[in-house]
């Protein structure tokens, strides 16, 4: 954490107590919560209440995105972490400039606050560091292959290439549930059409990553492997509710098995869940998530900016608005730039009471706590 923000930390604390011991007041929070009265013990000061009361509106709104950046391009993405403060960026394609000779030092350097870095290294199509330190198998072939304890060995061992370059976050494993052709949208994306098994290969993956010191994603909640098509062309759907839970919503039972993990919502419409709208917009799917499934981490949104199953009916403002307002911890967009206009779209709509001022507390603390910013 930056000097700046531990000294504004502090002061946020001592105002805090000088209130309560001067005015014998029961001050409140800027989401109407009470706080302590005197003689109630406070917030350790390693919680999250201080750093955000520290942080303007554009400042706690920032950390609930992530941009994608060029790889081939490092000044390029100094300069957005440094300008706009964002809570992480996502490395796509198959450049790797970013990814080699430390150039991630200098992009996290420009972050006062802890920034996430984040690639989707599934193995098989899906990796990105594969030209510099070999392929890995996709999902279903690891599953076909290697016992779940090789599995765990051999996503610790990759985490651990990540890590060395400079990765926090991992997209993956992929959760969903199919027996689709390889080359399919899921496709060998997929450990395997049973969910028992998804889970069983899904769960040693993300220990290994996590033994690496790498955050896994769990996608795409509620489940990409029976909808109808592919959500980069188009709003696609999937089986009614009822099936969904008997096939690909059984990876996400009893979420506490995977240990501490993040879960990505993909832009699926459930027919009688999000009537019509993308999964990743809809705040009934958060609530099932959060709800019947009882997760309490970060939420992040699938790819807002270049997947037409939202840039056909949202402008990336409003989608990045939209999957907020509906639960999202934080908003996805890989094509980059635009993020001024994002968050001064969100600033105003915290300040007109649009994007409420609670959501943005919540979400942030999730995002602050899960990197260590203050925990």
């Amino acid at each position: 954490m930056s000097r700046r923000y531990r000294l504004a930390g502090a002061l946020a604390i001592c105002l805090l107590l000088v209130t309560l011991l001067v005015a014998g007041l029961q001050p409140r929070t800027t989401t109407g919560t009470a706080l302590p009265r005197p003689g109630v013990a406070l917030a350790r000061p390693g919680t999250c209440g201080p750093l955000l009361a520290s942080m303007d509106v554009r400042h706690r709104v920032a950390q609930l995105v992530i941009v994608g950046v060029n790889a081939a391009n490092p000044p390029a993405a100094v300069k957005l972490v440094h300008d706009d403060q964002i809570g992480g960026i996502f490395i796509g394609g198959n450049a790797t400039e970013l990814l080699e000779n430390h150039a991630l030092d200098a992009v996290r350097d420009a972050a006062d606050l802890p920034l996430s870095v984040a690639v989707d290294e599934e193995g098989g199509r899906v990796q990105r560091i594969d030209d510099l330190d070999g392929s890995l198998p996709s999902a279903r072939e690891l599953a076909a292959t290697k016992t779940p304890d090789e599995v765990r060995a051999l996503a610790a061992s990759r985490g651990r290439q990540l890590l060395a370059r400079g990765v926090t976050v991992d997209f993956a494993p992929d959760t969903d549930v199919t027996d689709a052709a390889d080359d399919t949208v899921i496709g060998d994306r997929s450990f395997s059409p049973d969910p028992a098994r998804v889970k069983t290969y899904a769960t040693a993956f993300a220990a290994g990553l996590r033994d690496a010191g790498v955050q896994p994603v769990l996608k795409h909640f509620p489940g990409h492997g029976h909808a109808s098509g592919d959500s980069h062309q188009g709003l696609v759907r999937t089986p009614p509710l009822a099936q969904l839970r008997t096939l690909d919503l059984v990876p996400y039972q009893n979420l506490a098995d995977y240990g501490p993990v993040d879960v990505m919502v993909g832009h699926l419409d459930v027919p009688d869940l999000t009537n019509g709208a993308a999964a990743s917009v809809s705040p009934p799917v958060y609530q099932l998530l959060r709800g019947e499934f009882g997760f309490t981490g970060p939420i992040l949104t699938d790819d807002l900016g270049a997947m037409r199953a939202i840039t056909e009916q949202y402008s990336l403002p409003d989608a990045v608005l939209k999957a907020l307002q509906a639960g999202a911890d934080q908003a996805l967009w890989s094509s980059g730039g635009r993020t001024d206009e994002v968050l001064d779209r969100l600033v105003r709509a915290v300040e007109s009471g649009e994007l409420p001022e609670s959501r943005v507390q919540e979400s942030a603390t999730r995002v602050l706590a899960a990197k260590n910013a203050c925990a």
